[in-house]
Formats: structure tokens, sequence, C-alpha cells
């Protein structure tokens, strides 16, 4: 079944150019981008975004991380997004990654690791709604 998953293309990927190359491993593996913006976030919207880790003591440096350069927020659409992306994406640390995933391929380390994506159907919808509006995604 079709659905619809969120993708952040992460300070560090941005900074290096890598947006298109990331795009191209997204499509290559059967994802649709319905949606995709490039923003700056700002203090409240990296809060909130990331507020479960709020007790966690990176989490003062998540958000600094997320305001240093832009992002670029998706909305990614295919035969079992959430999972599809999850697998595309490849494992948090870069050292434990499949061959050919976003994070093999490009993150730098656990911490800048390049992509961020949804972890539940439920969580996704959720993401999405924070940075997009049912008109902004054209499928």
């Amino acid at each position: 079944m079709s659905e619809r998953t969120f993708s952040i293309i992460k300070p560090d990927a941005t900074r290096r150019n890598l947006t298109g190359k990331i795009n191209a491993v997204i499509e290559d593996a059967g994802l649709r981008i319905v949606a995709q913006r490039r923003i700056r976030m700002n203090e409240a919207q990296a809060k909130k975004f990331y507020e479960v880790h709020a007790a966690r003591p990176f989490y003062g440096e998540l958000v600094e991380f997320m305001m240093s350069e832009p992002v670029v927020v998706q909305v990614l659409e295919g035969e079992g997004a959430v999972a599809k992306y999850r697998e595309v994406m490849g494992a948090t640390n870069p050292a434990d990654a499949a061959p050919g995933t976003i994070r093999k391929l490009y993150a730098e380390s656990v911490g800048e690791n390049s992509v961020h994506g949804s972890d539940s159907q439920e969580n996704a919808a959720l993401e999405i709604a924070q940075f997009f509006t049912e008109t902004d995604i054209v499928g």
C-alpha cells in the first residue's frame, strides 16, 4: 500500500551540497518526492521537532546543529514508504550502515548522519504536518 513518510536532509549534507545526490538515492529506491522545501530551521521548530529527546544530554547540541545550516524537508511517497526509507537511509551509525545506503555513502558521524526519516506512520503524519500543509503536497 502506498504511504507517505517524512525526510530531512540535515545541515551536514546541505553544507556539502549533497541534496541532489541524496534525492537520486531516494528516487532510485522507488520513492517519489511529492513535496520538498529548503528551510532554515529556527529554534522553536528544532526544539519542537526533537522534543522527544529533550531530557537527553545531546538535546541542546542537536537543536543547535539543526539550526546551523539550511535543511531540506521532504514528503516521500511509495509502497511501505516508512520502512523503505529507513532501509534506504541505513543505520544511524554510518559504520554499521549497509553499502549503498545514504548514511554509508554520505554521513560523517553518528551525530552528522545526513538524513532523518520517520520511524512510524503515526510520526510521519505528525512530522509532515509540522512543515507542510496538504496543499503543499503534489502527489
